[in-house]
C-alpha cells in the first residue's frame, strides 16, 4: 500500500487514450486504448484539489470534473498540444497509446478497392515522451507508461532511461482481463532505483494509488531540488 503525501496543489498534464493516424478520409490506423487509464488517473488528480489539464485522442468517455479538457486526433495534434502547455506544468504523466507510425501521405478521397493488396509506406510519428526534457526543456516530474507483450521490466527500465523519466508505469498487455478496453489493470512502477508491484485492481482504484505514488515522488524530488 502506497501511503498518502500532504502535497500543495500543482499543475499537472496528463494524456489519454489512443491516436487516429489517418489514411483516406474515413480510414486510420489506430489502436485499442480506451483511455480508461488515463482519465481515471486525471479525476484522481482533480480530486486531490490540483489544476489537471487533459490532452486526449478520440474516447467514448465522458470529460471528469474539475478537469481542463484539450480533444486531439493524431500524434501531430498530441505533439503541438504538449509542446504549448508543458512548460507550465510541474507533473506530466504519459498514458496516451500514441501511434509510433503514420502514413507517410494521406489520401484526398477515400481509396477504392481494386487491387487484390495495397501499399502503406509509415513515418515515425513525433516523440511526445521523448522531447520533454530534450526539446522542452521540461523539469518537472515527468511519468511515462510502457504496455508491453514481452520483457516488461527490462523494457520499462530501458525507456525509463531512454525517456529520462522519474516514473515508467508498465503493464503486460498480453494477459487477459487488463489493460487496453479492460475495466483492470495490473502495473510496475518502474524509478531508477527500485521496482514496486501494484496488484490487479479497477483502474478506478489503481488511479488513486498511482496518484498518490506520483505525488509522492514529486515531492521528494522538489526537496532534494531545494
Amino acid at each position: 500500500m502506497i501511503s498518502s503525501v500532504q502535497t500543495v496543489a500543482v499543475n499537472i498534464l496528463v494524456t489519454a487514450g489512443p491516436t487516429r493516424e489517418p489514411i483516406d478520409p474515413v480510414r486510420y490506423i489506430g489502436n485499442r486504448s480506451s483511455g480508461k487509464m488515463g482519465y481515471e488517473i486525471a479525476a484522481a488528480f482533480a480530486r486531490e484539489g490540483n489544476t489537471v489539464l487533459l490532452v486526449s485522442g478520440p474516447t467514448s468517455l465522458d470529460v471528469p470534473d474539475g478537469v481542463d479538457f484539450l480533444p486531439v486526433e493524431t500524434a501531430d495534434e498530441m505533439y503541438g498540444a504538449v509542446a504549448s502547455h508543458i512548460g507550465r506544468m510541474q507533473v506530466a504523466v504519459f498514458a496516451a497509446a500514441v501511434a509510433d507510425y503514420k502514413p507517410s501521405m494521406a489520401a484526398k478521397e477515400k481509396i477504392k478497392k481494386s487491387a487484390n493488396t495495397l501499399a502503406l509506406e509509415l513515418v515515425r510519428t513525433p516523440d511526445i515522451l521523448g522531447s520533454c526534457r530534450s526539446r522542452h526543456g521540461f523539469s518537472g516530474t515527468l511519468v511515462g507508461f510502457a504496455a508491453e507483450t514481452e520483457n516488461l521490466i527490462a523494457n520499462a527500465r530501458e525507456k525509463l532511461t531512454r525517456k529520462q523519466c522519474d516514473l515508467i508505469i508498465a503493464n503486460d498487455v498480453s494477459m487477459p482481463g487488463i489493460g487496453f478496453e479492460s475495466d483492470q489493470n495490473e502495473v510496475s512502477l518502474v524509478y531508477p532505483d527500485r521496482i514496486d508491484q501494484l496488484p490487479l485492481a479497477s483502474k478506478h482504484d489503481l488511479a488513486h494509488q498511482l496518484v498518490r505514488a506520483i505525488l509522492m515522488l514529486h515531492a521528494e524530488k522538489n526537496a532534494v531540488n531545494d
